[in-house]
């Protein structure tokens, strides 16, 4: 078996290996007369059958796959003219180059420059993948690699596989994908990833799959990937994704065959038939991206709209809130903070009119800042100003002109009619805003949201009312209405729902007292609870050594819109649910902290391993689904539906087969005859 397929030989290369110059002469002899023939047959003029034929390799110099090559000048004719597509996203040269080889195509030619010295006893690859069109027609060549060696043999293994989003298993397209040659005896992750440039680099395709070539069947390797964000081949920045396995392998192969369909049209095929080749291995790597965490946290932007508010953005989260010390104000102004989660993301509510209605606030801004080293620490950017978009000035003059305005219409409505009376001036009066979310049908396990329009306090509940409606008569029921921890605008009703019911909530006006002065209009919120046959329900088996799944159900978008965690014995179970088809995401959280964690190269540590139920989930109404899950059951890279991956399959180059359509129209016109 393995004389059939080892392929790491002596490759006969009489005319691109012989030394002196009559060979090389004899080589461009060939090429030029090659060239001259094809052009003789440029094609025929009198409207006949296109050209269907995809280009084809006369001559290359060095030819391919040829041995003790020394050129860093590489020419492939080709037998009409061609164009290469997207050849900084398709052509990959490997091994890597520090210097960015030039690959051109000019007329019939290929034309490759390469830059950097050539490694001895080394096979280099291009790899065209399906770039290479005829310049006509656009018919493709098909996956197309041209290789060499500066060695007296040439290695011809091939090891492919795929490279997913860890946290969703989305394939992702153009990242690169290395080798290196590692010491099977080692398995201590090791500084190679920082400092030196991979061995063998692909890159992968739409749907993530990635093939590299001229792999050696007698080393031993280890397979990285990466999203090189400043093309030189190494992870040498926090900003770049990345992903590592500890799988050591060596390449191999095997003679196979696949069985080759030919189709008469999209429904029918004419037959099946085997094909045979040659099988590599490994061919199911499955490498999982991620970007670490403790990304690089620089201040992005400061924004102000309103004097009454501002809004800072960092690139990246942190653990710790910014000082302001003010200079045409006093200490930190009194301001109120409301901080995003992650403190990425930081709003300055001002209630003190006299700071919020001066033009420009001056301070000094300290917060945490990743200096050259990558370690967070404290920034002070002196003297800050911030002026707003709509001043205050602004803010009183469109007032007057709304004013204006809202008077000359109550002139006019008092002279149609005299007994009209105007009411007070809206514009002269701001109310606090009160938002509800969700309203209208609810669900039994839904807790409302109320949002405000500015930060308030909430005071005590004698004039907030919530009320059932039992036959026509609204009667009070017990309710808490609590802050949301970190968010002075929010607050969240808990109350014991009964199914089928109707409630509403309702708070008295001038109850809640905003931050910056004002108060709430009357507000009422009326809230329908479904009735029991409305709902379905989910109940999930994990079948897994494992533990700790967390187990999420998401809509048609890929979107959580439940969470549970599993028990002990993998079971969780999503009541309630309205009908509609549902998909199934799971991590197994070893960290036990509730949410999806990332991993870090240096310490070895691999992200948290996310799987996908392969179809969707149909839940009706007064149904009960049970359904087992084998986490493991099927490869990685085919867990996740179709449907709800974002990142598409490439688009198939095929030739256009416009003879078909030609020959139809023929028809049609000798019928017409």
């Amino acid at each position: 078996m393995k004389e059939n397929c080892h392929q790491q030989s002596q490759v006969n290369t009489p005319l691109s290996n012989r030394r002196g110059v009559g060979g090389e002469a004899l080589f461009l002899f060939i090429i030029v007369f090659l060239f001259i023939c094809a052009c003789a047959n440029i094609g025929q003029p009198d409207g006949g059958p296109y050209d269907e034929r995809p280009p084809q390799v006369l001559a290359a110099m060095p030819a391919n796959q040829a041995v003790n090559a020394d050129k860093k000048k590489i020419a492939i004719l080709f037998d009409e003219y061609i164009k290469i597509e997207n050849a900084s996203e398709k052509v990959v040269v490997s091994p890597p180059q520090e210097e960015t080889p030039n690959v051109r195509a000019a007329g019939k030619r290929i034309r490759i420059d390469l830059f950097d010295s050539l490694r001895a006893n080394t096979t280099y690859t291009v790899d065209f993948s399906d770039a290479i069109v005829d310049n006509n027609e656009g018919n493709p060549m098909g996956n197309f690699t041209y290789s060499f060696s500066t060695g007296p043999t040439i290695d011809t293994m091939e090891v492919s596989g795929y490279v997913l989003n860890a946290a969703d298993l989305e394939p992702i397209k153009g990242i690169l994908v290395g080798l290196y040659e590692v010491n099977p005896d080692s398995l201590v992750p090791d500084s190679t990833f920082r400092t030196r440039a991979f061995d063998r680099v692909s890159r992968t395709n739409g749907r993530g799959h990635f093939i590299i070539k001229g792999v050696s069947a007698d080393k031993t390797y280890r397979a990285f990937a990466l999203k090189d964000m400043d093309n030189n081949f190494r992870f040498s920045q926090k900003s770049e994704q990345l992903a590592f396995d500890s799988l050591l392998f060596r390449a191999s192969c095997r003679p196979d065959i696949r069985l080759d369909t030919l189709w008469r049209d999209s429904t029918h095929y004419d037959s099946i038939h085997p094909v045979r080749y040659t099988h590599f291995f490994p061919d199911d790597i499955v490498l999982r991206a991620f970007l670490e965490e403790g990304q690089d946290r620089h201040l992005l932007k400061t924004q102000r709209d309103v004097p009454e508010k501002f809004t800072v953005f960092f690139t990246a989260p942190a653990d710790s809130l910014p000082i302001i010390s003010g200079i045409n104000f006093q200490g930190d102004g009194g301001f109120i903070l409301e901080p995003s989660e992650k403190l990425d993301t930081i709003t300055y509510w001002i209630p003190d009119t006299t700071i919020a209605y001066n033009d420009t606030l001056i301070f000094d801004f300290t917060y945490l800042d990743t200096d050259t080293l990558g370690q967070l620490v404290w920034k002070t950017d002196s003297a800050q100003e911030l002026v707003p978009k709509t001043t205050r000035a602004k803010q009183l003059k469109e007032l007057a002109e709304k004013t204006e305005e809202w008077e000359k219409e109550q002139k006019k409505k008092s002279k149609k009619n005299p007994n009209y009376q105007p009411g007070p001036n809206p514009h002269l009066t701001t109310f606090l805003t009160v938002e509800c979310k969700p309203s209208g049908s609810i669900d039994p396990n839904q807790f409302p949201v109320l949002t405000f329009s500015e930060p308030a306090t909430l005071p005590d509940t004698s004039h907030i009312h919530f009320r059932q409606k039992v036959d026509s008569l609204w009667e009070d029921r017990p309710f808490e209405l609590l802050p949301v921890e970190g968010s002075p605008r929010k607050a969240q009703l808990f109350v014991e729902w009964e199914l089928g019911e109707q409630y509403a909530l309702e708070i008295d006006s001038a109850t809640i007292s905003g931050a910056l002065g004002h108060s709430n209009a009357s507000y009422r919120q009326e809230f329908k609870v479904r009735k029991e046959e409305e709902y379905g329900a989910l109940f999930i088996q994990i079948v897994s050594p494992d533990t700790g799944f967390v187990v999420q159900l998401l809509n048609s978008s890929d979107k959580p819109v439940r969470t549970e965690k599993a028990d002990a014995k993998g079971r969780a179970d999503f009541y309630y649910l309205k009908p509609a088809d549902y998909y199934l995401r799971c991590f197994i959280d070893r960290n036990d902290d509730g949410l999806w964690t990332t991993g870090d190269y240096d310490s070895g540590t691999s992200p948290e391993e996310t799987f996908y139920f392969p179809k969707p989930l149909t839940v009706k109404a007064q149904w009960e689904v049970e359904q087992s899950w084998e986490v493991r059951g099927i490869p990685m890279m085919k867990q996740k539906p179709e449907k709800i991956t974002k990142q598409k399959p490439d688009k198939e180059k095929k030739v256009k087969e416009k003879n078909k359509e030609r020959e139809a129209s023929m028809r049609r016109a000798g019928n017409r005859k």
